[in-house]
């Protein structure tokens, strides 16, 4: 979010706020303007919102009807492949559930009550509520304009800074939560604090990858993960994994490791110590981009992190753990340890990722080919909208919750505040936007409680999510393929910069969510700024010199005045600014650009692509050492040791982190035996993860994709099922200490023993759900709040069950 001071200072703390947004409320471009007449059939790029990959993709319509989705071959990050999910996009768009007009709550919450109403009838429910809920002008009138008591959450999509533009900026909320605290957030953070920026793997030229509880022939199945499985088992990559299962990564292999939960942060330990100890390590690179080398290598040393300590700890073996440092060493730079994309596991994911982030640079492998690298951003112009200030606000509820809480908060801190009863200032109402917290937060009855606590919840979905049900106003969106959303830019050693046209008119009443925002704006802006002239002492003394519709204009009180561009209007200025007519005219048209396209794009063979020449991609940052292209004798692991200039504020990689100190935090990545937990006797470790053929809970009612994969199944050690009787399909209770699920038992010799799993996303209790109501169980149901401290992560791996036949 780039925050700027506004030119207008007629009130002191006037800001300026920076934003892509608007609506565009005409069809695709794809007749001429002079006959008006919508032909019967089509094609319409666009870009897929089934996962957070966003695939480019081409629309086919016939009869105005989406006949087919096929892949966009322009786009470098999707290469001309469309998975399971983005096929089952159409289903999205003509699931039978879907929300279809605007509702109010007339039941008792949770009850899964409603009333049809009209838009108007919505917003008026919004601003002034009705005989079973409050509205914001009598909330916030009772909470002398506290704007912060009305929370909002999102999930991650390309509307989601609309949305809190909307409600951060104009609206006010300091109280903003979304999917970071329960997805990466502590490894973007681990990563970025130590090399700068969390990076992405180069996959296609790396030689030796160590892959730990990243699935990615089952979870996401994108054009590098294709393109990695192609070269392993003897064809140019050594792979090796550790998870407690031996999953479909782990099938494609070359050393599978069934490591212990929550030990992973002992097992890089030990892979370092092995480096410090037989100095194999990259000097070169070290001496040039490394602070804090000489602490942490005496750190290790000191601590004994030898692999026999480590061995009795993850139950790998102390051969292997050597092995696999010599070898991850040999084959530097082109050698990464895996970044992972999956929330934290333990109370000690923070260290963990630092010490992933150390033990990669130790070979050199950051900013270079075959390493993590860091890749270019298209610059995109910037379209600047004018917020207010509000005297009266008050800071998050969370901030101190753990040791650093940024903008995005820590759902489980915010949540559990709120439930039980602790925050500083009631925290009366939320606005929830693509996300489904009754689903995805550990510890469901928890987040029950908060909502049932709230005066005022309105819910911006498509289908009638578990949260809907928990709603008191709910607004229909149109989906992906009914919209145009904000143009993006991708970065990565090949940038894009990519469009999402609207493919067909919204079905039903359903509406973009900036025209949803528009409209709300119409009917709240004047009312609410009423409360500002009631509580704000600033305003109060202006109103002694300056006239009050003044103040409201010149102030940006009036939330309208940030929508009197369309999508279309905006994204067409952000393009035309930076790059001219002709860049819009071929992204509106094939919905991907950038510069040389044209000249750089070739097709090689049946599904191979040129995006960009070798000698162009990105494969390191500017601003570092650079060797003549032409002296091709130049050894890599020479190359990787050239100065680099990365994300760090010393431009190098951080092995020792001064500033943690202040917090109590450890300045580099050590062990603590108080914050693992053994499995209790009888007992087991509880994991969770995704399946590639379903988006956390947003396709549970996909029937395309269910028809793939119909329901979750527990995963238990086949040995330990034996000794308890159960067998395939049995019904088993599985219980922690927050709640329990029943679903059907896969007794297996692919996962550990004391270790037992089943997929995310299914389970849902929301009887507006056709194929998706009671499908399968829930794993947030029984996954226990566990924070890691740092950043406030939802721990999702420290939960103990206990398993029985029903």
């Amino acid at each position: 979010m780039n925050v700027t001071l506004s030119r207008r200072k007629f009130l002191q703390g006037s800001v300026a706020l920076s934003i892509v947004g608007g609506y565009n409320a005409s069809i695709p471009q794809l007749f001429s303007k002079e006959t008006k007449k919508i032909p019967l059939s089509y094609r319409v790029a666009t870009l897929c919102e089934m996962c957070v990959n966003k695939c480019a993709a081409f629309a086919q319509v016939e009869d105005g009807i989406i006949k087919k989705l096929d892949p966009n071959p322009l786009f470098p990050k999707s290469k001309n492949m469309l998975c399971a999910r983005g096929d089952a996009g159409i289903h999205s768009l003509y699931d039978p559930d879907r929300l279809k007009y605007p509702m109010i709550r007339i039941g008792e919450k949770g009850e899964g009550k409603f009333k049809r109403v009209t838009w108007d009838e919505a917003y008026e429910a919004i601003l002034h509520g009705s005989d079973k809920f409050k509205g914001l002008q009598q909330i916030l009138d009772e909470e002398k304009n506290n704007r912060s008591t009305i929370g909002y959450c999102a999930g991650e999509g390309m509307g989601e800074h609309t949305f809190k533009e909307f409600m951060g900026g104009l609206f006010g909320s300091t109280n903003f939560v979304n999917h970071a605290s329960i997805c990466l957030q502590t490894t973007i953070s681990g990563y970025s604090l130590t090399i700068g920026a969390y990076g992405k793997a180069d996959l296609e030229n790396a030689s030796y990858v160590i892959m730990a509880g990243a699935n990615r022939a089952e979870a996401i199945l994108t054009p590098d993960t294709m393109d990695m499985f192609k070269r392993t088992r003897g064809r140019g990559l050594k792979l090796i994994v550790l998870d407690p299962r031996y999953t479909n990564t782990a099938m494609h292999a070359d050393k599978w490791l069934g490591i212990k939960v929550g030990t992973d942060l002992a097992f890089v330990l030990a892979l370092t110590y092995v480096v410090f100890k037989e100095v194999l390590y990259n000097k070169e690179f070290v001496s040039k981009n490394v602070n804090g080398f000489e602490a942490y290598k005496k750190h290790i040393l000191d601590n004994n992190y030898t692999p026999e300590w480590a061995e009795k700890i993850t139950n790998i073996s102390a051969k292997d753990i050597e092995t696999i440092a010599r070898d991850f060493m040999a084959n530097a730079p082109r050698a990464i340890y895996y970044q992972g994309r999956r929330t934290a596991w333990s109370k000690q994911d923070f260290q963990l990722r630092r010490a992933q982030a150390i033990f990669s640079a130790l070979g050199g492998g950051i900013d270079i080919k075959g390493g993590i690298v860091f890749g270019k951003k298209l610059p995109l112009d910037k379209h600047i909208v004018e917020v207010p200030f509000y005297a009266t606000n008050k800071p998050r509820i969370d901030r101190e919750e753990a040791s650093f809480v940024g903008s995005n908060g820590t759902w489980i801190g915010f949540r559990n505040m709120i439930a039980e009863e602790r925050t500083p200032y009631p925290v009366r109402g939320m606005f929830v936007y693509k996300q489904n917290p009754m689903q995805s937060v550990p510890n469901i009855k928890k987040t029950k409680t908060m909502f049932e606590k709230m005066d005022l919840v309105v819910t911006i979905d498509i289908l009638p999510s578990d949260t809907v049900m928990m709603s008191d106003v709910v607004l229909p969106e149109c989906t992906y393929l009914e919209r145009e959303d904000p143009v993006k830019s991708f970065s990565g050693v090949e940038p894009a910069i990519v469009l999402r046209n609207r493919v067909i008119e919204p079905m039903y009443e359903s509406k973009p969510v900036i025209q949803i925002l528009k409209e709300l704006s119409k009917k709240v802006s004047r009312p609410l700024f009423d409360l500002v002239v009631k509580y704000d002492k600033a305003v109060q003394k202006n109103m002694l010199s300056e006239d009050l519709e003044d103040i409201y204009e010149d102030n940006n009180f009036n939330f309208t005045l940030a929508y009197k561009h369309t999508q279309e209007e905006i994204n067409r200025e952000l393009i035309v600014d930076e790059y001219g007519e002709s860049a819009y005219t071929i992204l509106k048209e094939k919905g991907v650009f950038y510069p040389h396209m044209n000249k750089y794009f070739k097709k090689l063979s049946e599904n191979e692509y040129q995006y960009y020449p070798e000698d162009k991609k990105y494969y390191t940052t500017p601003g570092g050492e650079r060797i003549d292209a032409q002296d091709t004798c130049i050894d890599e692991k020479a190359i990787a040791s050239l100065k680099k200039n990365l994300g760090t504020s010393s431009g190098k990689v951080e092995f020792y982190l001064e500033k943690m100190l202040q917090k109590g935090i450890d300045p580099m990545p050590t062990w603590h035996d108080e914050l693992y937990n053994e499995t209790p006797q009888g007992k087991f470790k509880f994991v969770t993860g995704r399946h590639a053929q379903h988006t956390q809970t947003t396709t549970a009612n996909n029937i395309m994709l269910l028809d793939v994969m119909r329901e979750n199944y527990l995963w238990i050690n086949k040995e330990q099922a034996d000794a308890r009787g159960i067998k395939y399909g049995d019904m088993l209770e599985v219980k922690s200490s927050v709640g329990k699920v029943h679903i059907k038992a896969y007794p297996t010799i692919k996962i550990i023993p004391d270790v037992v799993f089943y997929v995310h996303g299914f389970g849902s209790e929301s009887t507006g759900l056709t194929f998706g109501y009671r499908n399968g169980a829930s794993d947030n149901l029984i996954i226990e709040d566990t924070m890691e401290s740092v950043f406030g992560s939802a721990a999702m791996h420290e939960t103990v069950v206990e398993v029985r036949k029903v």
